[in-house]
């Protein structure tokens, strides 16, 4: 990323995250010279992440509800940034790229601003209501292995309906 400015902060907490299914980007990123890994972060405020449909890991823009949030801290170029709102949805309304403050655990008091990608409002919020506003404080393996990739999601609905469907069924 030498002489490439600025450089956007990127917080992760699921499929991105090591040893998870979307890391290949951040790999791929890193291997480019976009994206360096700086380390572990916690956000200092409290968020619901739920996973969803397909073991979908979300973040809910509700701060002060659900737990303080466990992933890593990114810093990305701008055609990095592009290709990580491209995986997620950004365009479609499946996420939203929106600000949080993150820190080292140790060091709480010195948080830094960065951005991580939230549940669009569409759906965000119901989805938190949905899982009884029961969450998680880290997306963790164990969770990962319920994940399934968007290739092998079926193609004959939107994503939009299906979350839809999903929302308001009975189970979870």
């Amino acid at each position: 990323m030498a002489g490439e400015a600025p450089k956007n902060l990127v917080f992760v907490y699921g499929t991105l995250k090591k040893n998870h299914a979307n890391h290949f980007l951040l790999e791929d990123l890193i291997s480019s010279n976009d994206a360096v890994h700086i380390g572990q972060r916690t956000t200092r405020l409290q968020y619901p992440l739920v996973t969803g449909l397909y073991g979908i890991p979300y973040l809910i823009n509700k701060p002060g509800s659900g737990q303080k949030i466990r992933g890593e801290l990114y810093s990305v170029s701008k055609r990095g940034l592009a290709r990580l709102d491209e995986l997620e949805g950004i365009k479609v309304n499946h996420y939203e790229r929106l600000q949080i403050e993150v820190s080292e655990e140790e060091e709480p008091n010195g948080a830094v601003l960065a951005e991580a990608y939230f549940a669009h409002c569409r759906f965000g919020e119901r989805l938190w209501e949905k899982r009884g506003k029961y969450g998680m404080c880290e997306f963790g393996e164990n969770d990962g292995v319920l994940y399934v990739m968007v290739k092998d999601r079926p193609t004959f609905s939107s994503f939009f309906d299906e979350v839809e469907a999903f929302l308001s069924s009975s189970n979870s």
